[in-house]
């Protein structure tokens, strides 16, 4: 795992506090009627006027600042002129920044408006495992502590995990090893280090866990059409616990 010094630390706790801002700026923003596109437009101008780049923008050919990915799609959503919000949808949102050379992820999903109880409990849920996990995250322990805890607390509630895509290690790259998932055995996994950062972020299903690719590459839906929530931060594992960088 990518073990920061003190001065690497300072820059990814900057880079976490723009990507938390950034994503707070955008919840005041979603309302019915707003497109998915303004909402990419507003928050690249917020990274850059926040003294930091976008880093999901032309990132492996990436169109956009953001991803905006409603409903039944988990991730990966290409913001869009066509796509526009309406009462009752659920709207997860992906983004990342460069602050000086290193990096910040983070993702939420968000009510539109008044929505079903049914999709505010995959919303809260989804934020619980998260949470859940953090608590299993020691260092000198196995990484899939963490991830079965989020497993454990999805399929209890009757939820299923997405196995095709994990969280990762950050730095100064938006990706660096090891991969982190959100399901597993305690056993699995590398031991953590001290001082290591990485990105956790369970991607939640209402229905089954089987998922499609669309067409443009990009975004990704449940096979079965029901809602999924994503909730993503960049942590800092120490000594003393971990230390939520984009909350």
């Amino acid at each position: 795992m990518n073990k920061m010094n003190p001065a690497e630390i300072v820059l990814m706790r900057k880079a976490g506090q723009i990507t938390r801002d950034a994503l707070n700026y955008i919840e005041t923003l979603i309302r019915p009627g707003i497109s998915t596109l303004e909402l990419d437009k507003c928050a690249k101008k917020f990274i850059i006027d926040s003294g930091a780049t976008p880093s999901f923008l032309g990132y492996e050919g990436f169109p956009a600042s953001i991803c905006a990915s409603p409903n039944d799609m988990v991730v990966h959503g290409i913001p869009s002129a066509d796509i526009i919000l309406k009462e009752g949808d659920i709207i997860s949102i992906d983004l990342g920044v460069i602050y000086k050379g290193y990096n910040g992820d983070a993702a939420r999903t968000f009510p539109v408006g008044k929505i079903t109880s049914a999709k505010q409990r995959l919303i809260d849920v989804t934020r619980e495992c998260f949470f859940e996990g953090v608590k299993n995250l020691k260092v000198g322990h196995r990484l899939g502590e963490m991830s079965h805890a989020i497993q454990e607390h999805a399929e209890k509630n009757g939820y299923s995990v997405v196995r095709e895509l994990v969280g990762h290690g950050i730095g100064k790259k938006m990706h660096e090893p090891p991969n982190v998932p959100n399901y597993g055995k305690v056993t699995d996994g590398p031991l953590v280090t001290e001082n290591a950062c990485i990105a956790i972020e369970p991607m939640i299903n209402m229905g089954k866990r089987n998922i499609w690719l669309l067409e443009d590459g990009w975004g990704i839906v449940t096979q079965d059409g029901l809602p999924s929530a994503h909730y993503e931060n960049t942590v800092l594992i120490t000594k003393d616990g971990v230390e939520i960088l984009t909350l």
